[in-house]
């Protein structure tokens, strides 16, 4: 073998003798890297490098009946929380040579359209939910369709849905960020919600109840404040708080955004974090940690969320559905400066 030489074109069998293996599992390494082990991957890559071998995708998806493409549907394009997961999906199926296309849930026009055609057609070789918000007509014909492309959850999930998902413990998130303030020594404690028939509010909310329950503390209705995720609720939820007579000295939200919009709407009133009031986010995006104060939050793995979602779709588009289990990650506090202890009254 002579890379120098003009007239040399590398073969699959040139990859497998540089890598010391056999056609068979350099075949699999670039088709279906979840097959084999992350050294045997290495191998392969390493070896494709110096061989020169060029991946001929196209020709590998013609003769498999593929696009080459997946697609990612998120709900909500401009939230910043879906950035690093976009990018670890976007990690894995490149290398394994599949396109990645985003298509954003809440756009009004055609949407439940589109997700039907993607969920019935050979339009996309498999999807990956990062919204469960998702009309369950569209999974009860999607059910009865005999060809149609594997679905992963991501984030959030469809419940009985059946389908396999990576996710995070959001009700012991919500425990962590509660038991946070307890411990700071706050007795009355609020919560901002994200959309109240979203499964990720509904496990936050149980989580935030459970903590303060366990705590012999009070759950004051007048205390949850309505939200969407979205940094503009933060602020409706910051006037509420400042509208309420008996004010809570710790608010948990259930977003780093909202978290926010509520701490620089009580800025331009004159209230200070966390002098006045303590305040705890979720997701840890990037602004958390330069947002002034500093946001104490809860992390998400989001990076690590959406490699395995990545893998755990590559799994069954090679027919590996059977042995493909739902993940969950776990989550963590991260202590910034937007906590401390309740004001001296």
């Amino acid at each position: 073998m002579n890379r120098h030489d003009p007239n040399f074109s590398p073969k699959i069998i040139d990859v497998a003798r540089a890598a010391g293996v056999s056609t068979a599992t350099v075949s699999r390494a670039i088709t279906n890297p979840a097959m084999v082990t992350e050294a045997t991957r290495a191998a392969v890559m390493a070896a494709i490098a110096e061989t020169g071998y060029i991946v001929n995708h196209a020709a590998r998806n013609l003769r498999r009946q593929q696009t080459g493409g997946i697609v990612v549907l998120v709900p909500n394009l401009s939230n910043p929380f879906f950035s690093q997961i976009l990018s670890g999906v976007a990690a894995v199926m490149s290398e394994a040579g599949f396109n990645v296309l985003v298509a954003d849930t809440q756009q009004p026009k055609g949407a439940d359209l589109q997700i039907a055609q993607y969920l019935h057609n050979n339009r996309a070789d498999g999807l990956i939910f990062l919204d469960g918000a998702i009309p369950e007509s569209l999974f009860a014909d999607y059910r009865r369709t005999r060809s149609r492309p594997p679905v992963v959850f991501a984030c959030e999930w469809v419940e009985g849905f059946g389908e396999p998902s990576v996710t995070i413990d959001n009700a012991e998130g919500a425990v962590l960020a509660v038991n946070h303030l307890i411990e700071l020594g706050h007795h009355k404690i609020g919560h901002v919600l994200g959309p109240l028939d979203n499964v990720l509010t509904i496990k936050r909310r149980e989580g935030t109840i459970a903590a303060l329950e366990g705590a012999g503390f009070p759950v004051d209705p007048d205390w949850f404040f309505e939200g969407d995720f979205s940094l503009a609720s933060g602020v409706v939820a910051a006037r509420a708080w400042l509208a309420t007579s008996d004010r809570p000295t710790g608010v948990f939200c259930s977003s780093d955004a909202m978290a926010c919009g509520f701490m620089a709407e009580l800025h331009s009133h004159g209230v200070r974090v966390p002098e006045d009031v303590s305040v705890v986010g979720f997701d840890d995006i990037e602004i958390a940690q330069h947002f002034i104060p500093k946001l104490t939050t809860i992390h998400q793995p989001r990076t690590a969320i959406g490699e395995a979602a990545a893998r755990m779709l590559l799994a069954r588009l090679s027919g590996n559905s059977d042995d493909v289990d739902s993940v969950r990650l776990t989550v963590e506090l991260v202590r910034r400066d937007s906590t401390g202890a309740p004001p001296i009254r």
